[in-house]
Formats: C-alpha cells, sequence, structure tokens
C-alpha cells in the first residue's frame, strides 16, 4: 500500500503555510480589535456550514471558556448551535435566513460577526454579511481563495490561498487560535487579571484598549471606538445607528485610503485591497456589492 496522497496532503499544506503566514499579522489585529470590542461590553456572533461551521464554534467555545490560561469568560455566540432556533428559521423562512434573521436578533452596533466559509460563496453567509452590515456590526470573513463573494461582503477577510477545502480548513483553525493569542496577549497588556471574575471586565479595559489601537494619526481604526451607553468612546455612534455616505468616503462615514480603503491603513483582506476588487467586479461599495452577489453563490464542497 502507497501513502502517496497523505504525503501530497502534507505537501499542499506546506505550500500554503508560506502565503498564510505572510498575513499572519491580520489575525493578530482581530485579536486586538476584539478584546477592545467585549471588554466593552460587546459580543461575537459566529457562523458557518459544516466544517466551518465547527470552526465558528471552536472559536467562541475559546471565548466562553478560555483559550490557554484562566481569564473572565466573553459573550460569544455560534449561531449554528441552537438547533430549534435554526430549524424553525431553516422551515419558516428558508435556508438562506438561517444566520441572517439570528444576527438581527443578537447582533448590536459595534459587535463583531465572523464568517467562516471554504468557497466563499455561501448563500446563507452572504445574507449574514448583508444583516451585519445593515445592523451596524463588524463583519469578518475567514474563506479560502480571494476573490470570493464572501470577501467582497464582508468589513475585512483573511483569505487562505490553497488549493484543496481540507487544506483551507485546517489553516482557519489555526488562524482561529492566532486571534486567541492575540486577545489573550491584549487583555494581559491592559492589566485584566487571568483570575478576575468575570464582572471586572468592562469600560476601564476597553478604553485602555481603545487607546492602544489608535493609529499614528491619531484616529482609531474601525472597532476600536467602543461603545458606551448608545455612543462610542470617540463621542460618535456606533456604525449602523446613523446612515454613512457611500462612495469615495469610505464605508461607514470613513475617509478613503489611496486604494479606496480605509484611511486608517489596516487592510481590508489579508491578500491586499486588489483582490477585494477583483472579487467585485463594477466596483461600488461593499454594501452594494453584497447587495449584487447575494443568493449567487454555489455550494461548497465540505462546509455547505
Amino acid at each position: 500500500m502507497t501513502y502517496a496522497p497523505v504525503v501530497t496532503h502534507c505537501e499542499e499544506l506546506l505550500d500554503a503555510l508560506g502565503p498564510f503566514r505572510r498575513s499572519a499579522p491580520l489575525a493578530g489585529h482581530w485579536g486586538e480589535r476584539l478584546a477592545a470590542v467585549l471588554c466593552g461590553g460587546g459580543r461575537l456572533l459566529a457562523a458557518g456550514n459544516g466544517g466551518s461551521a465547527a470552526q465558528a464554534q471552536h472559536l467562541t467555545a475559546e471565548l466562553v471558556g478560555r483559550y490557554r490560561t484562566d481569564r473572565p469568560p466573553f459573550s460569544a455566540i455560534a449561531l449554528h448551535a441552537d438547533t430549534s432556533s435554526t430549524t424553525a428559521i431553516a422551515n419558516d423562512y428558508g435556508v438562506d435566513e438561517l444566520f441572517a434573521r439570528q444576527v438581527r436578533a443578537h447582533g448590536r452596533p459595534g459587535d463583531v460577526l465572523i464568517l467562516l466559509s471554504t468557497s466563499g460563496a455561501s448563500a446563507n453567509l452572504l445574507s449574514a454579511a448583508a444583516a451585519g452590515r445593515a445592523a451596524g456590526l463588524h463583519v469578518w470573513a475567514l474563506t479560502g481563495p480571494a476573490p470570493n463573494p464572501l470577501a467582497a461582503a464582508a468589513d475585512e477577510a483573511f483569505c487562505v490561498a490553497a488549493p484543496s477545502a481540507a487544506t483551507v480548513q485546517e489553516l482557519h483553525l489555526v488562524a482561529v487560535h492566532m486571534v486567541c493569542e492575540a486577545f489573550d496577549e491584549a487583555l494581559e497588556a491592559d492589566g485584566l487579571p487571568h483570575t478576575a471574575p468575570a464582572t471586572t471586565h468592562g469600560t476601564g479595559v476597553a478604553r485602555s484598549l481603545s487607546s492602544r489601537l489608535r493609529t499614528t494619526d491619531g484616529s482609531a481604526p474601525p472597532g476600536a471606538g467602543l461603545r458606551d451607553g448608545t455612543r462610542r468612546l470617540d463621542g460618535k455612534r456606533p456604525p449602523g445607528a446613523e446612515d454613512a455616505p457611500d462612495g469615495a468616503a469610505g464605508r461607514r462615514g470613513q475617509p478613503a485610503g489611496r486604494d479606496g480603503g480605509p484611511a486608517d491603513g489596516h487592510p481590508r483582506t489579508a491578500t491586499g485591497g486588489a483582490a477585494r476588487r477583483a472579487a467585485a467586479p463594477g466596483g461600488g461599495t461593499g454594501r452594494h456589492r453584497a447587495a449584487a452577489e447575494d443568493g449567487t453563490g454555489r455550494k461548497e464542497r465540505r462546509d455547505g
């Protein structure tokens, strides 16, 4: 018996690790941003299909439970895990509404929605992305190779360049753990004891994290201005609380950068702005792209 397929699988994983490692700083950035949001009383919503659902639930378990060492629990919900809600929604509204309706129920402006997909083309995740953006959530996508519709519909995307869904999922798990590493490091850097009771996390730590995440020009990156009541710490209403102009001003009223993205310099995707533009021919805002592509994606081979 030969083991050539096994060796080939390992070689594919090794080949994909090079580009993946160069994109790793985005996972670290997400971990810091997530720490700021959750310490400010926000919530993480996560969703995926099939194997990607398991990865999404893995992430929420690390936050509600713990990653390496003891620390307070944080609010994180895997949207596929409520079987009564998911089956009722699928039965009454259709599978495409499976996650979107839950996003509208549980999400609040300033929260984070992370969507995992190997193909980046699942219709129910595209609907969830559109619902999240409409509700003022920060929408992140963890996908397979760019360009793909989900990466174009999200605020930011980590796109894994790998030839098979299996390899993409393996690297998605690595990305989940890197986000958790950065999350815990951000808590430690700002003095939140890992043995503290859950009641200790709140606006004090959130303010410290928000200050540390400010960019060199003094502006806060998306998600760093945290909710204090119904407003962010920078005094502005949270994203989605009021209509933001589309077009050259960028999403949610942010000034445009040189590549049409935000001037704060944070990458929209791990593979760069060109991948986003390629994923959405015809240009336009991310919200318009999501509407144009919603429901047109093919089903994924492994995760729906």
